[in-house]
Formats: C-alpha cells, sequence, structure tokens
C-alpha cells in the first residue's frame, strides 16, 4: 500500500504516527549543529517546511523523559 502525502501537516509527530511519505531532512540537523550560531533564521517562501523543519528539531532535541 502506498503511503499518503502530508499535505498540509506541520507536524512531525504527526508525520512519523500517520506513516505520512516524507522527505528525510535530519542532516539538516547536522548543518544546523555545525553552524554553531547563537541565532539562526531561516527565510524560505511559503509552504516550504519552515514550522515542519522546527517541529522536526523540537523532536530530536526535546527531552521526552523515556530515556532509561
Amino acid at each position: 500500500m502506498k503511503k499518503a502525502l502530508a499535505i498540509g501537516v506541520d507536524n512531525f509527530e504527526d508525520i512519523v504516527r500517520n506513516n505520512y511519505y516524507c522527505v528525510d531532512k535530519t542532516m539538516f540537523i547536522k548543518e544546523l549543529m555545525d553552524l554553531k550560531g547563537k541565532v539562526n533564521l531561516f527565510t524560505r517562501p511559503r509552504r516550504f517546511g519552515k514550522t515542519l523543519n522546527l517541529s522536526m528539531l523540537r523532536y530530536f532535541f526535546e527531552d521526552t523523559g523515556n530515556a532509561k
């Protein structure tokens, strides 16, 4: 069965939980860490995934308390 496209979904957790098709942008995290900037400005046109990228960063760095 084909995966559905996550059109209009801006929450990374929803994409993972609902098994939507998504382009892997985890190298974006490495690039961001390598920049070592105090502040980062994300300038992209509308509908280019800014909110989704920030959501991905949030879930990557967030402490869920599940670590043992």
